[in-house]
């Protein structure tokens, strides 16, 4: 019986590798049980204002969200 020892592998916090060209400008409101199915599957989800996207990031605190969806987001009536 031998022993083989595996590669250093190269851990880095999600995002070290990104460039600009794949960070979202701005992140939108999306029902909440179409984000995971569109994680995993891959499915593209529509947003409060419209646009339909696959889900590939999830927002920081702070994150920048669409002027648009924020301003359909609070015209809501809670619960709907």
């Amino acid at each position: 019986m031998s022993t083989q020892t595996l590669p250093e592998v190269d851990t880095r916090p999600e995002g070290t590798d990104s460039t600009d060209d794949d960070q979202p400008k701005m992140f939108h409101y999306v029902r909440k049980n179409k984000i995971a199915e569109s994680a995993v599957m891959g499915t593209h989800v529509v947003a409060l204002c419209g646009e339909v996207f696959p889900v590939t990031k999830s927002p920081k605190p702070g994150s920048p969200v669409c002027p648009d969806c924020k301003k359909i987001f609070d015209g809501l009536r809670p619960g709907e």
